[in-house]
C-alpha cells in the first residue's frame, strides 16, 4: 500500500502543478511531495531488497486486451528502486530552491513527477508491455523537460537528438521482446524465462537490446545525445538523466540479458567488456577538453557507465564459460559501481546547479575563487570530485578495485579473446581512472580555487539550505559507501545470487571488515579501518600542531606566480590546464587545432588564440548518416509528384515482385 499510494501520488501531484502552476508556493509543494513519495519507494525497495520480505506482485485490467498489467518486485528491481529514489529524494530538495531561478519552471515542475513515475514503473514491469510503455514515458517526460527552455536554439537541437535517440533505442527493443514473447505472444517476463530462443533468435535478442538499452544508457557511439541533453536540462533534472536515467537503462540490459535471455555465450561477455572500455576511455577524454562544466559532467557519465558495462560484459563472459563464482564477483563490482555513480554524480550535478544558481555561469572560463563565497558547495563538491576520481576511502575506489580485482582473473578463462582482451581492457580502466583524476582536479581547482575570473563569480553566494543539504546528505553518502563497502557487497550479493546461480564471496577467510573477493592473500581492501587509520592521523596531526608547535603567527604574503597584480586572467584557465592533454590525445582523436592570431606591430587589437575541435563519432558516423537519409528523403519525395501511369506502373511492378516472393517461397 506504501508503494502503491507512493506511485498514485506522483501524477496526482503533475496534475496539481498543471492546475495552480501560476502559485509561487505550487513548485515547491510539488517537489516536496516528490520528496515524500521518493522516500516512501526508497523504503519499499529498503523492504523487499534481500529477501527480508516475500516479493510481491501485482496484476492489474490494464494494457492489451489479451494481456493485463504485471507488476512486480524482486531482488534487482528492489536495488535499483534504492538507486532512482535515492536520487530522486534529493534532487526534489533541491530543486524546492533551485527552481525559483529557472525561467521556465512552469514548463518542468508537472513533468518532473511523471519523469520518477516513468521510472519507478519500468522497474517494477512484469511484462514487456508495460514496460515498453513506461520506458517511452520516461523518455518523453525527460525530453520535455529538456526543451523546456525552447526559446535556446541549442537546447532545440539537443531535444531533437535526444528524442531520434530514444526512438532508436525503442525501435530496438520492441522488437527484441517480441523474439522473446514468440508465436504465442505472451509477454510476460515469466514466459520469457523458460522460452527457447534459438540461436538465430538469441543473437538478435541480445544485439537489439544492447543497442536499445545502451543508446539510452551512453555506450559509444550511441552517446550523442547524452552531452547535448543533460546539460540543456535544468540542473535537478540533468542530475536525475545522468545519475539515475542512465541507470535504468543499464537495468534493462541486466533483465534481458541475464534474466529474461540468460543463455549468452562468452563472446557477448567479451564484446561487451570491450565496448565498455573504449566507452570509458572516450568518455573520459571527451570531459578533460571540455570548458561547459555540465558537459564535463555528462561526457564523465559516459566514462561511468562504460565502467560499469566492462564488469558486466565480465560478468556475462565468466557466467558464459561456467565460472559462476567469478560472474558473481563481476556482477557485483558493476552493481556497486552503479550505486556509488548514482551517489556522486547527483551530487556533482547538484553542484553544478549551485554553481550556475549563484553565479549564472557555467562556462570554467568566468568562474574561480568559489570556494570562499560558496563554502558548503564547494566542499560537498570536493567530496564528489575526490570520489569519482576513484580516492581511498570513498566509493568510488572500492567499485573499481573490484572491477580490476575481476580484470585480473579474466586471462585465466581458456579463451584467447579473453586472454588478450582483458588486459587491454584493463589497460582502458586504468588510464581512464587516471585521466579521471585530472579532468576533476581541473574541474575543482578552475572553479573553486584560485580568483574570481567574472564579477558575477566574485560576488556569488551560497545557495539555499534545502539545496545545501541535499548536497551534504549525498557528500556523506559518498564516504559511507566507501567506508564500509563489506555491507555493501554482503547486500548485493542477494542481487546476483538469483542471476548467476551463486552468491559472492564477500570476506573470504579474513571477516569483517575485510573485502577479499578472490583469497585471503591476493589482495583485500578494509574502507574502514583505512579510514580509522585516517582520522587517528589527522587526529595525531591536530594535537601534536596545536599542543607542541608554537603559537605565534607569522604573515607573509602568498606566492604571486610572477604577477603580483590582481589581475585574474593571469591564472591558469580551463584551456591552459587541457593543453597537454589536448595535444597528447586530442591532435589526432578529435583533431583538436590552435590558431593563434598575433596583431601586426602598433595595433592595440588583442592578440587571440582558439582552439577547434571535432567530435570524430557524430562527423564520422552521424553527419553522413544524416547526409544518406536527406538524400533518400530528397529521391523518394519525388514519388508525389509523379503522374497517373506512372503510379499504375508502380503498382504493376509491386504485384510482379510480391507474385516473385511467393513463387520463391513455394520452390523452397
Amino acid at each position: 500500500m506504501l508503494i502503491a499510494s507512493a506511485l498514485l501520488s506522483l501524477p496526482l501531484l503533475a496534475l496539481f502543478a498543471v492546475l495552480a502552476g501560476r502559485r509561487e508556493v505550487t513548485h515547491s509543494i510539488v517537489y516536496a511531495g516528490c520528496f515524500v513519495a521518493s522516500v516512501a519507494l526508497f523504503g519499499g525497495g529498503l523492504t523487499y531488497l534481500g529477501g527480508h520480505s516475500a516479493s510481491p506482485s501485482w496484476i492489474l485490467p490494464l494494457g492489451l486486451p489479451w494481456l493485463k498489467a504485471h507488476f512486480s518486485i524482486d531482488n534487482l528491481s528492489a536495488l535499483f528502486l534504492l538507486m532512482i529514489n535515492l536520487g530522486a529524494a534529493a534532487a526534489s530538495v533541491f530543486a524546492i530552491g533551485y527552481s525559483q531561478h529557472l525561467p521556465q519552471r512552469r514548463r518542468v515542475t508537472p513533468f518532473f513527477p511523471l519523469f520518477l513515475l516513468a521510472m519507478n514503473l519500468v522497474l517494477m514491469a512484469d511484462d514487456a508491455f508495460v514496460f515498453l510503455v513506461s520506458w517511452e514515458f520516461m523518455s518523453l517526460s525527460s525530453w520535455l523537460m529538456v526543451v523546456s527552455d525552447h526559446t535556446d536554439e541549442e537546447n532545440r537541437k539537443a531535444g531533437n537528438v535526444y528524442l531520434i535517440m530514444a526512438a532508436f533505442g525503442t525501435f530496438c527493443l520492441l522488437p527484441a521482446f517480441g523474439l522473446m514473447a514468440g508465436p504465442g505472444g505472451d509477454f510476460t517476463f515469466a514466459a520469457m524465462r523458460i522460452k527457447d530462443l534459438g540461436l538465430m533468435g538469441g543473437f538478435m535478442v541480445a544485439l537489439l537490446t544492447i543497442l536499445g538499452a545502451g543508446s539510452k544508457a551512453g555506450l559509444v557511439p550511441l552517446h550523442a545525445w547524452l552531452p547535448l541533453a543533460h546539460p540543456a536540462a535544468p540542473s535537478h533534472v540533468s542530475a536525475l538523466m545522468s545519475g539515475v536515467m542512465t541507470k535504468v537503462a543499464l537495468y534493462g540490459m541486466i533483465r534481458v540479458l541475464l534474466d529474461l535471455h540468460g543463455q549468452l555465450s562468452w563472446h557477448w561477455g567479451a564484446g561487451l567488456m570491450m565496448v565498455g572500455g573504449i566507452t570509458a576511455v572516450m568518455g573520459v577524454l571527451y570531459a578533460v577538453l571540455q570548458d561547459d562544466l555540465k558537459k564535463l559532467l555528462a561526457y564523465s557519465t559516459v566514462e561511468n557507465i562504460g565502467i560499469a558495462v566492462i564488469g558486466l560484459g565480465l560478468a556475462i563472459a565468466f557466467k558464459g564459460d561456467g565460472q559462476v563464482e567469478l560472474a558473481a564477483l563481476a556482477l557485483v563490482a558493476s552493481l556497486y559501481h552503479m550505486v556509488n555513480h548514482s551517489v556522486f554524480k547527483t551530487l556533482l550535478f547538484l553542484g553544478a546547479g549551485a554553481v550556475i544558481s549563484a553565479t549564472g555561469h557555467r562556462s570554467l572560463t568566468v568562474l574561480g575563487g568559489l570556494l570562499k563565497r560558496m563554502p558548503w558547495t564547494g566542499t560537498a563538491f570536493l567530496v564528489g570530485a575526490a570520489a569519482i576520481s576513484a580516492l581511498p576511502p570513498l566509493n568510488g575506489f572500492v567499485s573499481e578495485w573490484l572491477i580490476l580485482q575481476s580484470l585480473f582473473k579474466g586471462p585465466g578463462m581458456p579463451h584467447w579473446a579473453m586472454k588478450f582482451g582483458v588486459p587491454v581492457v584493463a589497460a582502458f580502466l586504468a588510464l581512464a581512472a587516471a585521466l579521471a583524476a585530472t579532468c576533476f582536479v581541473r574541474a575543482y581547482g578552475i572553479t573553486f580555487l584560485g580568483r574570481p575570473r567574472s564579477a558575477d563569480a566574485a560576488e556569488a553566494e551560497d545557495v539555499s539550505f534545502g539545496m545545501r543539504w541535499s548536497m551534504a546528505g549525498l557528500a556523506v553518502l559518498c564516504v559511507v559507501l566507501g567506508v564500509i563497502p563489506v555491507t555493501v557487497t554482503d547486500a548485493l550479493s542477494h542481487v546476483v545470487r538469483p542471476l548467476t546461480g551463486v552468491g559472492f564471496a564477500v570476506s573470504a577467510d579474513l571477516g569483517w571488515p575485510w573485502l577479499s573477493p578472490v583469497s585471503a592473500t591476493r589482495g583485500a581492501y578494509s574502507g574502514t579501518i583505512l579510514m580509522m587509520f585516517g582520522l587517528s592521523l589527522f587526529a595525531i596531526a591536530i594535537f601534536v600542531v596545536h599542543r607542541l608547535g608554537t603559537q605565534a603567527l607569522r604573515r607573509a604574503d602568498p606566492w604571486d606566480c610572477g604577477h603580483p597584480e590582481d589581475i585574474p586572467q593571469t591564472q591558469y584557465t580551463s584551456q591552459s590546464f587541457a593543453q597537454p592533454l589536448r595535444r597528447a590525445f586530442g591532435h589526432t582523436i578529435f583533431q583538436a587545432r590552435e590558431k593563434v592570431v598575433m596583431p601586426e606591430p602598433g595595433d592595440m587589437a588583442p592578440a587571440t588564440h582558439k582552439v577547434s575541435m571535432i567530435d570524430p563519432v557524430w562527423s564520422g558516423l552521424y553527419l553522413p548518416l544524416v547526409r544518406g537519409i536527406d538524400w533518400i528523403a530528397d529521391h523518394v519525395n519525388r514519388l508525389q509528384y509523379l503522374t497517373v501511369r506512372g503510379y499504375l506502373l508502380m503498382m504493376f511492378l509491386t504485384l510482379v515482385f510480391m507474385l516473385l516472393v511467393v513463387a520463391v517461397r513455394q520452390q523452397l
